[in-house]
């Protein structure tokens, strides 16, 4: 398999918080990876170092060999690494199909307004929202809010997707509906890494988890095989859960 992202000992500091820590990570192409640790693990601001928003303050982040640590989000995005956001904000005046084809103008995909909206309805159908083109982005449900969020990112045309979150908020239903977009999304070649605190969720859809701990890469491998280990049992449940839990076996 071909390595897409390489993570290098990637720190992020903020003040005397080590946010990331050490973190080394390779992504191949065509993985789900499932980005999972407790709150405050470190998972969000990983995908912001990724992505240029906080920048590494050490080591090295390489994208399809080339060096990223120090390139602006923009930069980022144009070489196709698109994130969706925990908060779901989209431009709430515009348009459901204007505030996809922003997001392809964005990415110089689109030669024009009107190619942009182009690739916007395109990707509206393929997250199941045609019928909401034209309608104002602030009157859609949360569930809708998401997968407008899921069609601006497709419209960037990505190579590696981000998805943070995307699943929070949602009832099983509309979990399950999500999950289907996420499948296809990957069926088209796209490497994607979610970031999930529903585990069953994570489990059913992972090729590979990497788990975080108070910024530290604590365990990565096979997703069955990682979630029985001790120290992710601790991570999530405490050291006292985890002992008795050897105790048992």
């Amino acid at each position: 398999m071909t390595t897409l992202l390489t993570l290098d000992n990637v720190s992020r500091k903020f003040g005397g918080l080590n946010a990331v820590d050490g973190v080394s990570i390779a992504v191949e192409q065509g993985e789900i990876i499932g980005l999972i640790g407790p709150n405050g693990a470190g998972k969000t601001t990983l995908i912001n170092v990724i992505t240029g928003v906080h920048p590494a303050t050490a080591g090295r982040v390489q994208f399809e060999s080339r060096n990223i640590t120090r390139a602006r989000p923009y930069q980022i995005a144009r070489l196709g690494i698109a994130r969706t956001f925990q908060i779901v904000q989209p431009f709430p005046k515009l348009t459901v199909v204007d505030n996809v084809a922003a997001a392809a103008l964005f990415c110089g995909h689109a030669r024009s307004v009107r190619d942009a909206q182009a690739v916007a309805r395109e990707q509206l159908a393929f997250t199941g929202l045609g019928d909401e083109a034209d309608r104002p982005a602030a009157s859609l449900t949360l569930a809708r809010r998401k997968r407008l969020e899921l069609a601006k990112s497709l419209a960037m045309r990505p190579k590696l997707l981000m998805l943070d979150e995307v699943n929070a908020g949602l009832n099983p239903a509309e979990v399950e509906d999500a999950l289907a977009i996420i499948r296809k999304i990957a069926e088209q070649g796209v490497t994607i890494i979610v970031i999930e605190h529903l585990m069953k969720v994570v489990l059913s859809i992972s090729d590979r988890l990497v788990v975080l701990h108070h910024g530290q890469l604590i365990a990565q491998g096979a997703p069955q095989e990682v979630v029985q280990e001790t120290k992710v049992i601790e991570a999530y449940l405490g050291a006292k859960y985890a002992a008795k839990r050897e105790q048992l076996h």
